[in-house]
């Protein structure tokens, strides 16, 4: 299975027009099926997901980011952003390319309105992961879910 983790690329706009604060603001794991395909130059906010997943157990919108951290690394010159690996747990979600998880997706859920809630990153499975009664947890990269490289 080939997992890759990618930043959308407007997530630095919202960082810098301020749509954005990792250091207040309440960051969430949404998980989608394979109905929806990631746009990194296009999604901006929640509103262009599509296909979150429904089933026992999981709670639209997804879970809540813990101890979110944002640390600048001078040697490699990147600043990576992690949190805990979240944790799905006691959930039901089969069914392929319907309800099976395919993408986990991290926003920031403080915002009113989907269409304010921008997009931070998002984790391709490279397979459907379908759960019956059990948990799924995103083992993240430990330097970080998101790294970037200053030049």
């Amino acid at each position: 299975m080939a997992v890759t983790a990618k930043l959308y690329g407007l997530f630095t706009k919202s960082a810098v027009e301020g749509k954005v604060n990792l250091a207040a603001d309440t960051i969430k794991w949404m998980l989608c099926s394979s109905a929806y395909t990631p746009d990194q130059d296009t999604h901006q906010f929640k509103s262009s997901v599509t296909g979150e997943v429904a089933g026992t157990g999981y709670t639209a919108g997804g879970v809540v980011a813990t101890n979110v951290t944002r640390v600048y690394d001078t040697t490699t010159n990147q600043l990576r952003i992690d949190c805990d690996d979240p944790s799905f747990t006691g959930v039901t979600l089969t069914g392929a390319g319907t309800n099976a998880p395919r993408f986990a997706i991290a926003y920031d859920s403080t915002p009113a309105t989907d269409a304010t809630r921008p997009l931070i990153a998002y984790v391709d499975f490279g397979q459907d992961e379908p759960r019956t009664a059990g948990t799924l947890t995103l083992q993240l990269d430990p330097l970080g879910f998101a790294v970037l490289t200053t030049a």
